[in-house]
């Protein structure tokens, strides 16, 4: 980190040689003696006029630097803590509209299960933005960024440690409706890519947030892992299940046809960690968010931008005490001579 000076308006120190002025003699200084030996000394005077030109010369000099603006400029420093740079992958696809199921699903007859979930479940979409949400806001040592994806992938908010920022983005995730369309592939491809510019300084998640999966092809799969194996990411996929959705704790009878299986699949061949967490109720998801928590916590380096601060006030503050104190010698100047 570099700590300088400078200054948002230098053209006004073009107005530093005003500070001469009161060192100039006035006609009105000049008085006419015709025998300068018979003066006495006068010591008190001459340490007064001294300290009132030293006063008028500080006071000018505060001004004309005020109003340069001065200031320390924006620097980069280099703080450590214990976390990780997660990029959250949030799906906003139609189907994160529908409804979780309720917490005691499973002692609900299976053929009212979808009337109960309709009439009492909570949006999937809105139980992922509180859980995020509280997520954020305990890891306070973490470095986010929030991506929404449903045809194409958006970056919402670059990576930042400013937690009102991710807050607010992921509050926008709940404006309008989603699109039916959904590409996995092409949302974890570009999520990847936005590490590949970062310096590696510990810890790497990728979050993906989804209730649906995808059949990928060859080449996107060997995009997808040469990626994350090149920036060190581990991958942790938040799971929604939907009702009747394929169950990854089932582990017969489910063909890859489904793409949820086979994307599930697919990500237990990478070369670097994956871990799977299948919600089916709020409460599952709020467990899998708190073990995604505990994975997560060790020493990060990272950069943060300090932002220019500014000096003006201090100099106007000076240059107005040291007119104050001009107006008081002036004053006591003037009783003096009344």
């Amino acid at each position: 980190m570099s700590i300088g000076f400078d200054f948002a308006r230098p053209w006004v120190l073009v107005l530093l040689p005003l500070v001469l002025l009161p060192l100039l003699r006035r006609r009105r200084d000049t008085l006419a003696f015709s025998y300068v030996a018979w003066l006495p000394v006068d010591r008190a005077g001459r340490a007064l006029g001294f300290l009132w030109r030293a006063l008028a010369v500080l006071a000018i000099l505060g001004t004309v630097l005020a109003l340069a603006s001065p200031g320390r400029p924006q620097t980069q420093i280099m703080r450590t803590g214990r976390g990780a740079e997660i990029l959250v992958l949030m799906d906003r696809s139609r189907s994160m509209d529908d409804r979780m199921l309720p917490s005691d699903w499973r002692t609900i007859d299976p053929l009212n299960l979808r009337p109960q979930a309709e009439s009492r479940g909570e949006r999937k979409s809105k139980v992922a933005r509180d859980l995020l949400s509280k997520f954020v806001a305990q890891r306070t040592d973490d470095r986010f960024e929030l991506m929404f994806f449903s045809a194409n992938p958006i970056r919402v908010v670059p990576f930042t440690q400013h937690d009102a920022v991710v807050q607010a983005a992921i509050t926008a995730a709940g404006v309008g409706r989603g699109l039916s369309n959904t590409d996995v592939g092409w949302a974890l491809i570009a999520a990847i890519r936005e590490f590949d510019q970062r310096a590696y300084s510990g810890s790497r998640i990728i979050l993906l947030v989804s209730d649906g999966g995808a059949q990928l092809d060859e080449d996107t799969r060997r995009e997808i892992a040469a990626g994350l194996l090149r920036n060190r990411i581990t991958l942790n996929w938040l799971y929604l299940r939907s009702i009747n959705g394929p169950d990854f704790n089932v582990t017969e009878g489910q063909s890859e046809s489904m793409p949820e299986i086979a994307l599930h699949r697919f990500f237990q061949t990478l070369p670097t960690t994956y871990r799977a967490y299948q919600a089916e109720s709020p409460e599952d998801l709020a467990k899998a968010v708190d073990d995604v928590g505990r994975q997560q916590n060790f020493p990060l380096d990272f950069p943060e931008q300090v932002p220019r601060r500014d000096y003006s006030r201090m100099f106007v503050a000076a240059a107005a005490v040291l007119c104050l104190l001009l107006l008081v010698y002036r004053s006591m100047q003037l009783r003096s001579w009344s």
